[in-house]
């Protein structure tokens, strides 16, 4: 199997998981962890996971002229991502996340060829439009059972905000994993996340009460340290090593797909046929800008 197609399926993972994540994080806050509370606890738990794999190879040392770079990552992909996110999904709805993460594509499109100058070929945005016309139908079409939201525009900005510095994290990234492996940048980039995000979440830390957790719901706090936090960078660093930005960018419209079939799962919402159509845009937009140009010979 090529390092493509293992990158397709890294992304396709990702996506799996963040998907999962909307319905789960929501499940914890703001009963349990606050929304900076919770980031801490990611930004820490995944810093010492990367930190202790890192023992277990040699280290890799960044040059001089890259930190501005890792730092502006880490800005971009673990905190202001994180931040507004979790924020966001305290005060709107999991369903409106995971298709509003879906702006995301468009964003690094653009600032692919304005930053990287990574060619727009018509395949690939043809693929966006018809991702995003998926995402949309879910956004016009699709009505949402939760009444856990108590600012919904207000958190759907902030998911708009989520969406443009994710897609930024994603073109900063791109050129750091030519020249260093996963574990290190992972490890550097989560350890400056957690320095800068410290003075912000800790408040909410410290408010959380443990002995009040029921033991389900820890379960979920640790699906979204290792799963959703560990795991999902470690896979979409692997995913940009051999995808362009914009192609794994388009993946996250998978997330809208897998969160309805998730909380259709669990019997938290209803499959119907606007479901089943938005769900078919998607995959062919997907399809359409992973899919390489095949060269012909005479």
């Amino acid at each position: 199997m090529n390092n493509r197609i293992l990158a397709i399926l890294a992304a396709i993972g990702a996506s799996t998981i963040y998907g999962i994540n909307h319905t789960l994080a929501k499940d914890v806050m703001p009963t349990y962890v606050q929304p900076y509370g919770f980031i801490l606890l990611r930004v820490v738990g995944a810093a010492i996971l990367f930190w202790s794999l890192s023992f277990l190879k040699t280290s890799q040392k960044i040059k001089k002229e890259d930190w501005p770079r890792l730092i502006a990552c880490a800005i971009c992909g673990m905190v202001i991502n994180m931040l507004f996110f979790f924020k966001g999904l305290s005060l709107s709805t999991p369903i409106n996340s995971s298709v509003i993460i879906t702006l995301s594509p468009v964003m690094v499109l653009l600032l692919g060829a304005i930053i990287l100058r990574e060619r727009i070929t018509l395949l690939k945005i043809a693929g966006i439009i018809v991702g995003l016309i998926g995402a949309l139908i879910l956004v016009f079409f699709s009505s949402s059972t939760s009444t856990n939201a108590p600012n919904i525009p207000l958190g759907n900005i902030l998911f708009i905000v989520n969406a443009f510095s994710f897609g930024l994290y994603l073109i900063l990234v791109k050129p750091l994993t030519a020249k260093y492996d996963a574990i290190t940048l992972m490890k550097w980039l989560f350890l400056i996340a957690t320095i800068i995000n410290l003075p912000i979440t800790i408040g909410e830390f410290n408010e959380i009460v443990w002995k009040e957790i029921p033991t389900v719901v820890l379960w979920q706090i640790a699906f979204v340290v290792v799963a959703t936090t560990f795991m999902t960078y470690l896979l979409n660093i692997f995913a940009i090593k051999h995808l362009s930005a914009s192609t794994l960018s388009v993946f996250m419209y998978l997330q809208p797909l897998v969160a309805i079939i998730y909380a259709t799962s669990v019997g938290a919402d209803q499959l119907n046929l606007v479901k089943i159509v938005a769900g078919l845009f998607v995959f062919t937009g997907v399809y359409m800008v992973t899919k390489k140009k095949t060269v012909t010979t005479n």
